[in-house]
């Protein structure tokens, strides 16, 4: 585990040059440079998921490995970074290690904000920062792309493992390794970093509503990761499931809130996902008529 620099009421950990592992995706991709420029974007974005993955080295010294059974991280992604852009995370440095939520964030190295959020373990006692979104103010008054999608809609459940294959690219790409990636850990064999936790949660279930929103370019707005009986397992079965919370749009997006939850085979919670999806207006024929 990296070394942290730590100062009296922070914990912040190093810059680190994040890549984006998605440049090669293809055309049509937020991280595919030629379409990221076009609209608008310095070039192939890099995800924010992928920013997660700077936080558990901050978690463990804050809260311990616990936070991996009951730990949460909650995040809105101001500015997006590209490839290898270097960026850190910090923390406000808890005043105890078990319920408790403190603030967090993620600077890029010229001091941009890349995102910002809570970090939790156990019970707190309050809303994490994407839990005080009031997402039944959300109207999804003239949305175009997503017209076919609205609140209470239903993701429905499906079988998925994340694999040693794809944890191996995972780990091709990480800026902070740790032991129980790759081999035993506390809970038997390999844990999910937050980016694969991510990945579970969001890429099986959003891919069955892809055809609900056509060739639109998609991007993710904010994203909050809870371990309820975590962590998640490398090579387990899972069954993943949720649904809309909410759909709107603003200037330059149409978004939805969504929730989808991994159960285990006796159908116990093991995480849960909270996260907001944009689509690019400029991205799709339906804003460009």
């Amino acid at each position: 585990m990296s070394q942290q620099q730590t100062a009296e009421d922070l914990i912040r950990g190093p810059f680190r040059n994040v890549m984006n592992p998605n440049a090669d995706g293809g055309a049509g991709s937020i991280h595919d440079q030629e379409t990221a420029t076009k609209l608008g974007f310095r070039g192939g974005t890099v995800a924010g998921s992928n920013h997660m993955d700077l936080f558990p080295p901050l978690a463990i010294e804050a809260f311990g490995q616990h936070w991996w059974e009951r730990g949460s991280l909650s995040l809105y992604f101001r500015n997006a970074t590209i490839d290898r852009e270097a960026v850190s995370a910090s923390m406000r440095r808890p005043a105890r290690t078990t319920d408790v939520q403190a603030d967090c964030w993620v600077h890029r190295e010229d001091g941009m904000l890349v995102a910002e959020g809570s970090i939790a373990v156990g019970d707190t006692g309050e809303p994490s920062a994407l839990q005080r979104i009031p997402l039944d103010e959300i109207r999804p008054n003239g949305v175009r792309i997503l017209k076919d999608v609205a609140p209470g809609m239903p993701i429905a459940d499906l079988g998925i493992i994340y694999s040693t294959a794809k944890q191996e690219d995972r780990l091709r790409v990480l800026t902070e390794p740790h032991a129980w990636y790759e081999g035993e850990s506390p809970w038997g064999g390999p844990i999910l970093t937050p980016c694969g936790m991510e990945h579970l949660l969001y890429a099986g279930p959003v891919a069955s509503m892809r055809h609900l929103v056509g060739s639109s370019v998609g991007l993710f707005g904010a994203i909050e990761l809870r371990n309820i009986n975590g962590p998640l397992l490398v090579d387990t079965p899972y069954t993943v499931g949720g649904k809309v919370l909410a759909v709107g749009q603003s200037p330059k997006t149409e978004f939805f809130w969504f929730e989808t939850t991994a159960r285990n085979t006796s159908g116990q919670p093991i995480a849960s996902m909270r996260m907001l999806l944009r689509f690019m207006k400029a991205s799709s024929e339906l804003w460009n008529e």
